[in-house]
């Protein structure tokens, strides 16, 4: 029985051809030998090689602010550009003046929700969805000591809530759904006024407070909160690697305590008749949708097995490896590893075994 020579398998040749010099040299000095001899030559050339040349390995702290920090910013410098933008679009839909819908006398039935202060003020939202996590996010990069993680996670995080806030006030102007409250909004001294024609609602309250009121539409707070803490949520879903099943519930635990603030920062909008349940769910759904984007963007899901790392650090891995002149040991590591070489090579064999 005769094995199938190395000519016979071009895709093997073509991956030695491609490796390194002195393997293909050693693949044209053996010509027509038999595979299993080649093989057991080659394990020979990656046993030296292993004790001869070790890849270096890269390190987590070699990636630091005063390392890496100016090359990070740089490369994202458009990324950081286009936030700006954003932030200044949703300063300008928060200036211009939202559709007022058509509010009759027989709707105000469920509009006479009486006006209350906010549970939670607006100044707290930025606080609970930016400066909360964007403040674990930098603890864990003092223990971790990596930028790139640090960079990628603020910049996922603003993201979410910035591309959420564009969101959310375009939707509001353009839907101008009255709030609960919106009776005393349009009338504050509860004399109610409406035309004679279409029973419409004349409202003589103040133009600002009547203006906030058609912003129903989806709940703000719920849209940030959920953007902000349900990036944090993914973050940490990654970094405890809260899937990686060995069915430890207490990560879980920690993973939906944001979500769970969250939750209660949106409820507290319907408690405060600012919002219909609809506008709160509406605006957490959306919030969550563009959070888990944004993180996916900038890292792989929690479930993966480089999860907690961003992609940004594996692809500056990856390129740091393959700029090491590649050895016989990692080009057949390589190859090995490859399930489309490793099936060809095995059904060469079993060709020349029945041959």
């Amino acid at each position: 029985m005769r094995f199938p020579s190395l000519h016979s398998s071009p895709r093997l040749l073509d991956i030695s051809a491609a490796s390194c010099p002195q393997l293909s040299c050693f693949f044209e000095t053996v010509g027509d030998c038999n595979l299993a001899a080649c093989c057991l030559c080659c394990s020979l050339m990656i046993f030296i090689y292993d004790h001869q040349v070790k890849m270096p390995d890269i390190q987590m702290g070699s990636h630091t602010l005063r390392s890496h920090g100016t090359k990070v910013l740089r490369f994202h410098m458009q990324d950081w550009i286009i936030l700006i933008l954003l932030a200044i679009i949703d300063g300008c839909l928060n200036v211009i003046e939202p559709f007022h819908r058509f509010v009759g006398r027989d709707m105000m039935t469920d509009l006479r929700y009486p006006m209350k202060k906010n549970t939670v003020p607006f100044w707290a939202v930025p606080i609970l969805g930016i400066v909360l996590p964007f403040l674990i996010i930098l603890g864990i990069y003092f223990k971790r000591n990596n930028v790139l993680d640090l960079h990628n996670a603020v910049l996922g995080l603003l993201f979410s809530t910035f591309i959420t806030g564009v969101l959310t006030d375009a939707i509001k102007d353009a839907v101008g759904r009255p709030r609960p409250d919106f009776f005393w909004r349009c009338f504050p001294d509860g004399i109610p006024k409406y035309d004679n024609i279409t029973t419409g609602v004349v409202c003589h309250g103040v133009k600002s407070v009547i203006k906030e009121g058609h912003k129903s539409f989806p709940s703000g707070h719920s849209s940030w909160s959920f953007a902000g803490l349900g990036f944090l949520s993914w973050y940490l879903a990654g970094k405890l690697q809260a899937f990686d099943g060995r069915g430890h519930v207490a990560k879980l635990c920690i993973v939906f305590l944001p979500l769970l603030l969250a939750s209660l920062v949106a409820i507290s909008r319907v408690d405060d008749y600012w919002h219909h349940w609809q506008d709160v769910f509406a605006g957490g759904f959306l919030g969550l949708v563009v959070a888990s984007f944004c993180y996916l963007q900038f890292f792989p899901p929690p479930y993966d097995l480089d999860g907690w790392l961003p992609h940004a650090y594996l692809r500056e891995m990856s390129d740091s490896r393959n700029s090491v002149p590649l050895q016989p040991t990692a080009i057949f590591r390589q190859s090995r590893s490859s399930e489309v070489e490793t099936n060809t090579i095995l059904e060469s064999i079993e060709a020349g075994r029945r041959y």
